[in-house]
């Protein structure tokens, strides 16, 4: 096993890459979560994967946890009468919701409110905006009369993108919800929502896993502009956030994006939300067997700018390269951190007011130990957690001193390995509080994480057996 970083890779799973060989090597090369796109395989396929992930984690140890990726109200065309059209600029094209097979002059779309929700002037984008088509009449039931403005080749079933166009569409589908109960079948650990546009599609989804009675956490993916409106508060209700950088790009002037990647990592650091960068992080190895350096400095500025986690997505999924890419992200994510990156900050002084009042102890608790271990240099910090709070709290400050989260949950164990610079440790011996930590400061140094004369850093609630909120914090010597 390769070296572990702070900032965790997640790797799309795919008809390139889900060889239980072709994973095996990937776990060995340092993955850290598993992804699987409910918008390609059926759920036999899709189940395989998860087998797999199981199977590898037992045989070598790790606890990759899968992230399950739906689909959302995706837009697509239809079939097309032929392998690809090309559509002409200048010339007119009709959308229809009837299911026909589509031409130069008619294409069909999956989106049965698009006559009603569009209006004259607004813009159409094709396959990730290489095309542009402009809304020209609808007739307000199933077709629309558009006009090419940038044209080009279209191949069917590619995306649809409606940047102009408040959608009316649900944002979990009837495919979403079928996926949805499958995947909360096979216990992964946490679920994508795509094209979130408010806080409520998070509510949603999350009142549809407790019907399950599961415990998968949910991550919101951030890819449409009426997010932008409500980031806060879909923070504010998400376990996690996705910078979606494909669909974003395409909705949103390009230039655009930069900045908002780095305002969405930095407030989701100041929230303690767990936030990934994901799309073309390595777009070019697809085909290639090196990035470019263009691709470098991106994946590199990620890091630098302190997001938890990168994600790949074709890469891996469909591209020629999947171990050599996995490789190439792990050798950059080892570089940019052996040079202090993210630069670490002192924590944050003012209580984050989104703090609920019963939580603010832990919040303080946290905070100050943060303070106390980067003043003191302390090689460790130990957060004993049952929900995985605290361990996130810490996380967020972003601390000099490894973090390692100790738990007798082992689904929470997979769960925290998404979180920047988390250890998840699973421990069941809570004895006495002085036992606890005398037996975890053994265990850090025979494993090699600490040596003779390292400071650690506990956080832990007192009384331990009660298993209660982090209201304690103790410094000791190994």
């Amino acid at each position: 096993m390769t070296k572990e970083t702070l900032t965790k890779l997640i790797a799309t799973i795919g008809p390139a890459s889900s060889d239980l060989e072709i994973m095996r090597q990937i776990f060995l090369e340092g993955l850290d979560v598993c992804r699987i796109n409910c918008s390609h395989g059926n759920h036999e396929t899709l189940g395989k994967i998860v087998d797999n992930v199981r199977q590898l984690n037992q045989e070598l140890g790790t606890e990759v946890p899968v992230i399950a990726d739906l689909q959302g109200p995706k837009i697509r065309i239809g079939e097309l009468e032929q392998s690809s059209i090309h559509l002409v600029e200048n010339s007119e094209v009709v959308m229809t919701t009837r299911p026909v097979e589509g031409n130069a002059s008619l294409l069909s779309i999956n989106y049965k409110g698009f006559p009603t929700d569009v209006k004259p002037s607004q813009r159409v984008l094709l396959d990730d905006g290489k095309m542009e088509l402009e809304v020209l009449a609808t007739d307000g039931f199933e077709e629309v009369r558009l006009r090419v403005k940038s044209g080009g080749t279209l191949y069917p079933r590619k995306g649809v993108n409606l940047p102009d166009t408040r959608v009316s569409i649900p944002s979990l589908t009837e495919k979403d919800l079928l996926d949805l109960e499958f995947v909360l079948s096979k216990n992964v650990e946490w679920i994508g929502l795509s094209f979130v546009r408010s806080a409520s599609d998070i509510i949603e989804l999350k009142h549809h896993i407790l019907k399950y009675q599961k415990n998968a956490r949910v991550i919101a993916k951030i890819e449409k502009p009426e997010a932008l409106y409500e980031l806060d508060e879909i923070i504010a209700e998400a376990d996690a956030i996705m910078v979606a950088r494909g669909d974003l790009g395409v909705e949103l002037p390009m230039e655009q994006v930069p900045l908002l990647q780095k305002n969405i990592v930095r407030k989701c650091l100041q929230a303690a939300r767990p936030v990934i960068i994901a799309t073309q992080i390595m777009e070019s190895m697809i085909q290639n067997p090196a990035p470019t350096r263009a691709e470098v400095n991106d994946a590199a500025n990620s890091i630098m700018d302190g997001a938890d986690a990168v994600m790949l997505s074709g890469e891996t999924s469909t591209g020629a390269h999947p171990i050599e890419v996995v490789r190439t992200m792990k050798r950059i994510i080892r570089f940019v951190e052996s040079q202090g990156y993210p630069q670490v900050k002192s924590p944050r002084l003012s209580l984050d007011e989104s703090v609920p009042a019963p939580r603010r102890i832990s919040e303080y608790i946290c905070r100050n130990a943060c303070i106390l271990a980067n003043e003191a240099e302390a090689a460790a910090i130990v957060a004993m957690t049952g929900s995985g709070y605290s361990a996130i709290r810490i996380s967020s400050f972003r601390p000099k001193a490894r973090i390692f989260a100790f738990t007798s949950n082992r689904n929470l164990i997979r769960t925290l390995n998404l979180v920047w610079g988390i250890k998840p440790v699973f421990y069941e011996k809570f004895v006495s509080t002085d036992h606890t930590i005398a037996d975890i400061r053994h265990w850090l140094r025979k494993n090699g994480y600490v040596h003779s004369g390292d400071l650690v850093v506990h956080v832990a609630s007192i009384p331990m057996e009660e298993r209660g909120m982090s209201n304690m914090i103790k410094m000791s010597y190994i």
